[in-house]
């Protein structure tokens, strides 16, 4: 029995669906129906049942699953273990990245990478929808806010604070707040997800929470389009002190009321299981855990 063939089932169990599995490891529809057809008849039994509507499980499918799993984790841990200690990184990494944070911050880090390790490819999926795993052709997530699913395997890359932020020339134009009232005054730069503008800001003020709902007429889908409506003068925005870093360091955008302190955010690389734990996405990992922190405590401390 060939191991690609497991691998196939697995997907197959995974979507319900011999067609999106074999889109997902980029074969034909076919092929994976071939493999099936191979591992039932080399087991005696059908590990699915198909109707014109639906697939599910079989008894016998749901018996073996667990086996076939357990061995391609342990075929990919020995594989991974044997890599480690000839020194080999090697890809792909199929990553999906937030807007900002994506084309901004990360895709230079990225770079670096490959250039330290040549057998390294990137997949790199740039979105501030969270993606699917088992719909779409990823392996891993860099996200804000911690992962809620059991089923999530998550390292926390930084804790992040939000900064509220605007540039010199619009603060020149329309005056500096001085104050979270001041602040219904100016324009705010919103962020929008399933259709929703996030109006409401909220800040921790001297230990009491403070809510205030902004006025504006700008707002996008996608928060790298929020960030330059800021650097470009059009408002005030609270964003992710990662996302406005480099603006921060060359004073294209200045921070405003440094007491108020909006909440913050987490930073976190997640995958779906732990065979996607290999030593390109650990090398990631901690690429990007160093990246971070320095960037973050350059904007802290003024080094620039």
């Amino acid at each position: 029995m060939q191991t690609e063939d497991l691998k196939i089932i697995a997907e197959i169990a995974n979507f319900m669906s011999i067609t999106e599995a074999a889109k997902h490891l980029e074969k034909t529809t076919a092929t994976a129906s071939a493999a099936l057809k191979r591992v039932e008849e080399t087991l005696g039994v059908s590990l699915f049942i198909r109707t014109t509507r639906r697939m599910k499980l079989s008894a016998a499918g749901e018996k073996y699953l667990p086996y076939c799993r357990q061995v391609l984790n342990t075929l990919n841990e020995a594989q991974m273990s044997l890599a480690e200690e000839r020194g080999a990184i090697e890809g792909p990494i199929r990553l999906s990245v937030s807007s900002d944070l994506g084309r901004n911050i990360v895709v230079p880090w990225i770079d670096e990478l490959m250039e330290e390790h040549e057998k390294l490819s990137i997949y790199l999926s740039v979105s501030d929808l969270n993606l699917d795993f088992y719909r779409d052709p990823i392996d891993a997530a860099l996200r804000y806010g911690s992962p809620t699913e059991s089923n999530i395997y998550g390292y926390k890359i930084a804790d992040v604070p939000r900064v509220l932020c605007a540039s010199p020339e619009y603060l020149e134009r329309n005056g500096t707040p001085t104050n979270i009232a001041d602040l219904s005054h100016h324009s705010g730069l919103f962020y929008e997800l399933h259709g929703v503008a996030y109006r409401q800001w909220e800040f921790l003020h001297h230990g009491s929470r403070k809510k205030i709902k902004m006025n504006g007429v700008r707002s996008s889908n996608d928060a790298d389009i929020v960030r330059r409506w800021c650097v470009a003068g059009k408002g005030i925005a609270l964003k992710s002190m990662l996302d406005m870093a480099q603006d921060l360091i060359h004073h294209r955008v200045v921070t405003i009321l440094p007491d108020l302190k909006p909440t913050s955010t987490e930073l976190w690389l997640i995958c779906p299981e732990r065979q996607k734990i290999t030593p390109a996405f650990r090398l990631l990992r901690d690429k990007l855990t160093h990246k971070c922190s320095v960037l973050m405590e350059s904007v802290t401390h003024g080094r620039w």
